[in-house]
């Protein structure tokens, strides 16, 4: 049920976020201090920060849904959050500073990957649907 909820939560947060980066990439011009100059930086950023955040909300929400899946997507989830929190942070630490954007990524990724953690750890190997 946790692990459920903990989907759920999360696909709540990735997927409109995801959907709100593709269509309005400027907002992280103010937000994150991100712009870009050129055709191709903009489809980078629809498909890096629109896309696969709504991607990974979309995969957050089918383990949610899906029982069977839960594990596996919980599986996934320690890389994808954990992968964001430790790039983030080793940057940060050799860029010597963390903004507001930077410090909510840390702690929603941080926190995020932990829980998946404790959370796959719990789940039986095999679970049917």
């Amino acid at each position: 049920m946790i692990a459920r909820v903990f989907l759920a939560l999360s696909g709540l947060i990735w997927f409109p976020y995801g959907v709100y980066l593709f269509f309005s990439p400027g907002y992280l011009a103010d937000a994150a201090g991100i712009v870009s100059t050129t055709a191709t930086g903009q489809i980078e950023l629809r498909a890096m920060y629109g896309g696969l955040q709504a991607g990974i909300g979309a995969l957050a929400f089918a383990g949610a849904l899906r029982p069977a899946w839960m594990r596996p997507v919980l599986f996934a989830g320690c890389f994808l959050f954990g992968g964001l929190a430790l790039s983030r942070s080793l940057a940060a630490l050799a860029i010597g500073e963390v903004s507001p954007y930077t410090a909510f990524g840390l702690c929603f990724e941080w926190t995020s990957t932990v829980l998946a953690i404790w959370l796959v750890r719990a789940q039986p190997a095999s679970q049917s649907a």
